[in-house]
């Protein structure tokens, strides 16, 4: 009896430890599980935060890329407002100098337009100045032909009127004798036709032309006149001193002596040397050049 109790006993632990055993193994499986387990996420949490450290590496990069460039952009934004306000100077400055070159150039415009109305007033004071001169040469040219309109007639004057310039054309024979300088009587009444109307001209020259034609002079003539320049020469000179005795003022007369270098007409004939054997008296401005 004692003996069976003691099996009974001993089967009731070895069940006990078995149990236990049991028990223990089972927590420890579940914990090994859970160790893995553990294992497992702390090796992935490992691999994020190596993942992360990088990316944290790339963007503490980027970051002082970024930072670098706000800098450099910051330098720029500087440098742009320096050059922008020097612009603004420069711009300034300019615009100050063309508002004065407006203003300069208004001013010579209206100078100028003051200047052109004085210009056309003188134009217009000028151009009615020559008018009057114009109608008094036209008078005068009619009064030469009213006067002389029997020597006109006659082929021994003509007179002409070109833009303010009248020349009274006279053939040597109505006032010299052959191969003689002196005016003849009946050249001093032909030139007392037109001394009257000489002396009414107050603004104009008168100059005395002596021409001749190309026949050389010979014999004894040649003393007193070697060739035709002295010939023409002291003709023309010696109408001039019976125009200033007939009381026209000397510094108006002028005499000029061309010879045979200005014909009018052919040497070859005879009619042509008698037109260029002649005196002309021609009115011209004061300030005329001497020769036409």
């Amino acid at each position: 009896m004692a003996k069976r109790i003691v099996i009974l006993m001993l089967l009731a632990f070895t069940s006990i430890s078995l149990s236990g055993c049991l028990v223990a193994e089972s927590k420890y499986l579940k914990k090994a599980e859970e160790a893995d387990t553990l294992g497992r996420e702390a090796a992935t949490l490992q691999e994020m935060h190596q993942k992360l450290s990088a990316e944290n590496g790339a963007l503490k990069a980027q970051l002082a890329k970024v930072r670098e460039e706000a800098a450099g952009l910051a330098k720029e934004k500087e440098k742009l407002g320096a050059d922008n306000k020097e612009l603004e100077q420069v711009l300034r400055a300019k615009t100050d100098t063309l508002s004065q070159s407006v203003a300069d150039l208004r001013q010579k415009v209206t100078d100028l337009e003051t200047e052109n109305t004085r210009l056309k007033a003188e134009i217009a004071e000028t151009r009615k100045a020559r008018e009057e001169k114009v109608r008094e040469v036209s008078k005068t040219y009619e009064d030469l032909l009213d006067r002389m309109k029997g020597e006109i007639a006659q082929g021994q004057v003509t007179i002409s009127e070109l833009k303010g310039k009248l020349t009274v054309n006279m053939v040597d024979a109505i006032l010299f004798d052959s191969g003689k300088a002196e005016v003849k009587q009946g050249g001093m009444e032909v030139l007392a036709k037109v001394v009257d109307i000489l002396k009414g001209i107050q603004d104009k020259m008168i100059r005395i032309e002596g021409h001749t034609d190309n026949v050389q002079i010979v014999g004894n003539l040649t003393k007193r006149f070697p060739t035709n320049w002295e010939l023409s020469a002291a003709r023309a000179i010696n109408v001039a001193r019976y125009l200033q005795s007939q009381g026209i003022d000397p510094t108006v007369l002028v005499a000029v002596a061309n010879g045979e270098y200005r014909p009018v007409a052919s040497n070859d004939t005879e009619e042509g040397r008698a037109k260029n054997r002649r005196i002309e008296i021609v009115l011209v401005p004061r300030d005329a050049p001497d020769r036409p």
